[in-house]
């Protein structure tokens, strides 16, 4: 199931504080501002920073 868009309106990078991009495909949340992709685990996204990988 993917992840609810009034979720998705609300989340924002914990970095740079701007909007993040759904990949559903990939499961991950994606930061173009700060080149990281944070990985969305049982539909729960993971906005730590230390497990996000850099794009």
């Amino acid at each position: 199931m993917p992840l609810s868009e009034k979720l998705l309106s609300k989340l924002v990078c914990p970095g740079c504080k701007q909007k993040m991009i759904y990949k559903e495909d990939q499961d991950k949340l994606i930061c173009e501002t700060c080149k990281l992709a944070y990985n969305v685990t049982n539909n729960v996204p993971v906005l730590l920073a230390d497990e996000a990988e850099k794009l």
